[in-house]
């Protein structure tokens, strides 16, 4: 295993990279609605079947053990709920769920003693038991995320009236409502602050048709438009990524674009072309978004989009999603090399290795618990949930269910499970 310490950014390694294929489960998903899932339906014919899926009976651990596959990569096994062997833990349970998901990071989320996987119907789970606690027969709609804000889950209409509701998580009930009006079709909540939600919908022509979209900013409390701007033709109301710092909404669609807007009047701040952005993901951290383009990472100003750094990876190796975590920006790249940066001056606190070490699929989502980062990966047999030490890189541990299942994996936390979603089964894993 190989653990690199820098104070410089720029820093690389001596391994060799190979060019990252573009994940076909998230192209579908930015694709969106119901082309993506007859696409994805094909696509599974051949795949190896999910052994879970159409199962009535719950697995928990010590009543039937579904396949970890955990195994000891060389870090501290002991900690972070790793089993006596020195592997993945055993599941607190494993329950099979209605999961309709494409890869992004915002179908499996946990609030309020409860986890809940974007699917039809949605299901909450208790955190504790994996008990059903509630569900809302109609689902989610393809493609649209479940969002979290102001202790409010938002979601746009299963009924596809032109409505975006506000649930409360806990109980599943109702707590909010709003409409942009008929001219509107297949509103979305894309980012949501403490006084505001934000939508993006597709503008109605006479014909029925849509050739161009709105993005607006509805009141958090009334529900009332407090602005709408039409956005440039060409532009996409699918595969939106978005996220908001104060003044600023930045987000970025499946054409390459990076926009930044001014919260409180809608009024674009700028806007950049980007090459490459791995299907949109970026993150965020204070003033600055962050971009990974191919083999460069840039971080920009939000106020200005000025780049304030930049950073190479790894010989030919193309940088995957970020995710700045506790104010720590983990990515890695194709070469299976990863990275821990200082989001405000792109300096590494380490580089580390250990993955391509270990034959393990580098992560391109994460959360942490504790001193451990816990990655998921794309694809199923090199890759699963991945416990990485949050000091040094190391990896301490693999969880992988087996199935073979050909969707990506997804995580969450509630700071003492991790859960991990792979197609249609949902793992609590302890931490």
């Amino acid at each position: 295993m190989k653990i690199k310490y820098s104070a410089s950014g720029g820093t690389t390694t001596d391994s060799t990279g190979t060019a990252r294929t573009p994940s076909r489960r998230r192209a579908l998903r930015l694709a969106g609605g119901g082309l993506a899932l007859a696409a994805l339906t094909l696509g599974a014919v051949g795949c190896e079947g999910d052994d879970v899926a159409g199962s009535q009976e719950p697995t928990d651990a010590g009543s039937g053990k579904p396949g970890t596959g955990g195994k000891d990569s060389g870090g501290d096994a002991g900690a972070s709920g790793a089993d006596r062997k020195g592997g993945a833990p055993e599941p607190a349970w494993t329950r099979p769920v209605t999961a309709q998901t494409y890869g992004d990071n915002d179908e499996l989320v946990t609030a309020a003693g409860v986890v809940i996987a974007s699917g039809s119907p949605l299901a909450a789970l208790d955190t504790v038991t994996g008990k059903e606690k509630w569900s809302l027969p109609d689902g989610v709609v393809p493609g649209a995320p479940l969002l979290l804000g102001k202790g409010t889950l938002y979601l746009a209409s299963s009924e596809y009236d032109g409505s975006v509701i506000g649930y409360d998580p806990a109980t599943g009930k109702e707590t909010w409502r709003s409409r942009l009006g008929e001219e509107y079709r297949q509103p979305r909540p894309v980012a949501v602050d403490d006084e505001q939600v934000y939508v993006i919908a597709e503008i109605l022509e006479e014909d029925g048709s849509s050739r161009t979209n709105v993005i607006a900013a509805l009141n958090g409390t009334t529900g009332k438009l407090v602005w709408k701007e039409k956005r440039d033709f060409g532009t996409e109301q699918n595969g939106v990524h978005a996220a908001v710092r104060g003044r600023h909404l930045v987000y970025t669609d499946f054409k390459k674009n990076l926009t930044v807007r001014d919260t409180s009047t809608g009024a674009q701040v700028w806007t950049h072309k980007t090459t490459k952005t791995n299907y949109g993901f970026f993150a965020v951290h204070q003033n600055l978004v962050i971009v990974p383009q191919g083999m460069t990472l840039q971080a920009f100003d939000l106020a200005d989009g000025k780049e304030k750094w930049s950073m190479k990876g790894s010989d030919f190796g193309l940088f995957k999603e970020p995710s700045v975590v506790e104010d720590v920006l983990y990515i890695a790249d194709s070469a299976r090399t990863m990275w821990a940066i200082d989001p405000q001056s792109g300096t590494a606190h380490w580089q580390s290795e250990a993955m391509s070490d270990a034959g393990v699929q580098v992560p391109r989502q994460y959360v942490k618990a504790g001193d451990t980062v816990y990655g998921a990966t794309d694809l199923d047999k090199k890759g699963g949930v991945v416990a990485i030490d949050a000091r040094t890189g190391a990896v301490r541990w693999t969880f992988n269910d087996g199935s073979g299942d050909y969707h990506a994996w997804l995580v969450a936390t509630d700071g003492k499970h991790v859960f991990a979603l792979h197609g249609e089964k949902l793992h609590a894993l302890p931490v």
